[in-house]
């Protein structure tokens, strides 16, 4: 039997923490099939960060095989200050968020009385209006805006709770006028490139111009890094085409993004989120919750299964593990039990497939007809060859029903940026200035590997060299 069965398309993304950055469990995450490594920088110290990206790629050589590293950057963030103990909010309480500290909150109607807690963004009150609501601490406290002034904001409480110091303030339909790139964001950025990132995300994209000022920021600094866009709020949604036609791939943030829009419209916003990039020709990723109950306990609810297959069934390239492996108590079975309810749900995708995107271009029309061609064959894979990855990319939006993409470069950071596109395998080798003595060299290293045997069929998309020029090809070769 070919080994193409033991092949699994959908990419896993794990983010690093105190629960998985020994080098133990490192090694034991790398093995059971994690492809792209995540550093949440919201807490993360400079000094930190240099070691575990130096212990990621030392293990990752000890083990031969190569993860990628994908750097969370911040973005901007409202948070509450601290407060010396919890403070219990009641239904109905009014409560204070104080904006400048030092200015006098109020004309001394009875403002004593009022209970308040700090807030870090100055201009707040300049950009929210009565009536809008505030959510604190990923949405458990909820308050609704009655008046404001320059130094505070007076709110109703209307879903009550404990707020603690530092908590999360998120606000549902209100544009804040925040940078997409902060300062600790260029500073956290600089380590990462300078320690070898493989890609950046980029927290609470608002819109397509966010996007280009980071990228332009990687410009000054000469960098290939790829970019991956996080949609958390409801401006990423109205933006969303643009937003996607501007990043080299998206993450499907459902944290923030189920806090700062309906619940009922969480399940649309993922599915437009993942035909859209079908369509536009980026991958895209599913994030937050996915097993979150496996934070304490060693199995997943029925719910989070049947969350995990929907994902796969959308056909997106990635999902991906927060806190279960940052914190939680499971962090190898997290990445076993993603492996698993992928490879079960890849099996019954392939009977329902459909084409996801439309033949643009010419190149695409190639890669099209090598597609189509690997779906009629049995024990059939595909073979390319990249200096940047979009021939493999271009593949993978086809979504081929069952053969793998052996995608070979002889560019590290490319091969490592190869991880996050779904089902391709990513291979790193020399390219010989003959593109005939490329694929041989190619299938050779192949059945070395024992990644092809007798009779599997491999459909060879790449150039070609004809008349001293190269010009795109199909080609089918049968192992013997």
């Amino acid at each position: 039997m070919s080994t193409a069965t033991a092949f699994r398309r959908t990419k896993i993304i794990f983010t690093l923490g105190p629960a998985t950055e020994s080098e133990e469990m490192l090694e034991q995450l790398i093995r059971a099939g994690a492809d792209i490594v995540r550093l949440n920088m919201a807490h993360a110290k400079h000094d930190w960060t240099r070691t575990v990206i130096r212990r990621i790629r030392a293990v990752s050589a000890r083990v031969e095989r190569d993860v990628a590293i994908m750097m969370d950057i911040k973005g901007p963030e409202i948070r509450t200050g601290d407060v010396e103990v919890p403070i219990e909010l009641r239904a109905g309480e009014i409560f204070d968020f104080t904006v400048r500290p030092g200015m006098s909150v109020g004309d001394g109607g009875g403002d004593e009385e009022v209970r308040s807690v700090g807030v870090n963004y100055q201009d707040l009150a300049k950009d929210i209006n009565l009536g809008d609501t505030v959510l604190v601490d990923n949405g458990l406290l909820r308050l609704e805006v009655l008046e404001k002034n320059e130094a505070r904001i007076r709110c109703r409480v209307l879903v009550p709770g404990e707020l603690k110091s530092r908590r999360h303030i998120n606000l549902p339909g209100v544009k804040v006028n925040l940078p997409s790139f902060t300062e600790k964001d260029r500073a956290d950025a600089l380590v990462g490139l300078e320690e070898g990132i493989d890609f950046l995300a980029l927290s609470f994209v608002r819109a397509a111009e966010d996007i280009v000022r980071l990228r332009s920021f990687l410009t000054e600094q000469k960098s290939k890094v790829r970019i991956i866009a996080k949609i958390e709020d409801q401006s990423a949604i109205a933006n969303l085409d643009e937003i996607v036609q501007a990043c080299d791939g998206l993450m499907v943030a459902r944290g923030d993004l189920g806090i700062e829009c309906p619940l009922e419209d969480l399940p649309v916003i993922q599915r437009r989120a993942v035909r859209t990039c079908l369509a536009q020709g980026r991958p895209v990723i599913v994030a937050t919750h996915m097993l979150e109950s496996m934070i304490a306990q060693p199995v997943p609810t029925r719910a989070e299964i049947t969350d995990v297959a929907n994902a796969v069934y959308e056909l997106a390239d990635c999902v991906m593990l927060s806190g279960e492996t940052t914190i939680g108590k499971y962090p190898l079975a997290c990445v076993q039990t993603l492996d698993l309810i992928a490879r079960r749900i890849e099996r019954e995708v392939d009977a329902d497939w459909r084409e996801p995107a439309a033949f643009n271009g010419e190149r695409m029309k190639v890669l099209g007809s090598a597609v189509v061609l690997a779906n009629e064959l049995p024990r059939s894979k595909l073979l390319t060859f990249t200096r940047h990855g979009f021939m493999a990319q271009g593949l993978a939006l086809l979504r081929p029903t069952h053969a793998p993409i052996l995608a070979f470069t002889p560019f590290p950071e490319v091969f490592r940026q190869l991880r996050l596109l779904r089902a391709v395998e990513p291979f790193l080798m020399p390219l010989a200035p003959d593109p005939n003595d490329t694929i041989e060299n190619a299938i050779a290293l192949l059945r070395r590997m024992g990644r092809i045997i007798p009779g599997d069929k491999i459909v060879v998309a790449t150039d070609i060299l004809a008349q001293d020029r190269l010009i795109d090809s199909v080609q089918l070769r049968t192992v013997y």
